[in-house]
């Protein structure tokens, strides 16, 4: 894999999606790769708990190379960010000067990633940051892209929001307090359908179980 300038970090959610639209909208380095922190204990991303293969076929329809730092279940967060380092000092991450994040709000999370990178030379940058979240939600669907919400923590939204579509629909059964992207982590996605990808990614829903205090519809790969 060639070095590159710019990797986005990669959840397989909505805000990943539409961060990767505006980058490849916007002047400047085309994205080269896309990381995902993924719990090999599991084979499933971590926190969305989506299945592997699933994140390999968004890769492969969004046409680009996937760095997958591998953590264990129950990882520390020292844990995690030796993993994180040890995936940016080497290629192709190593020669990229910028990491972009699809975050949209959460100051405190933005600060955290603007210096774990400046302390091995590199900036963030965040294409959504700011934005309008019920206006990002709603250009969502009215852009082609369609997703599934994948985990939902029940403490802050019902359980029978798991394996919902993203749609209008849920949109307007969102209670006043949830936001509409998530973004103070009521629910994660995962991007099935839309512009940025050659091809749908085929899967369906699955069972939904409760795991470590969250709720989880598990998305099933469908041979094409």
């Amino acid at each position: 894999m060639p070095s590159i300038e710019l990797a986005l970090s990669w959840s397989g959610g909505k805000d990943s999606a539409l961060a990767l639209r505006a980058l490849r909208a916007a002047p400047g380095p085309d994205v080269g790769a896309l990381i995902t922190t993924v719990t090999g204990d599991y084979e499933r991303i971590s926190m969305h708990g989506v299945r592997r293969e699933l994140l390999v076929a968004q890769a492969g329809a969004a046409g680009l190379p996937l760095v997958e730092v591998e953590i264990p279940a129950d990882c520390s967060n020292d844990l995690y960010e030796q993993r994180m380092g040890d995936a940016l000092a080497r290629p192709p991450l190593r020669d990229a000067s910028t990491i972009a994040f699809g975050d949209l709000f959460l100051a405190d999370i933005r600060a955290y990633r603007e210096e774990r990178l400046g302390r091995v030379g590199k900036r963030a940058l965040f294409p959504l940051w700011g934005l309008d979240t019920k206006r990002l939600a709603e250009e969502f669907i009215d852009d082609g892209f369609q997703a599934y919400l994948v985990c939902v923590d029940p403490a802050r939204l019902d359980a029978s929001f798991a394996g919902r579509a993203f749609d209008r629909e849920l949109l307007g059964d969102l209670p006043p307090a949830v936001d509409p992207c998530g973004e103070n982590g009521e629910f994660h996605t995962f991007v099935h359908t839309g512009p940025i990808f050659s091809q749908p990614i085929p899967c369906e829903r699955g069972d939904v179980v409760e795991r470590d205090g969250f709720v989880f519809c598990d998305l099933l790969p469908v041979p094409g």
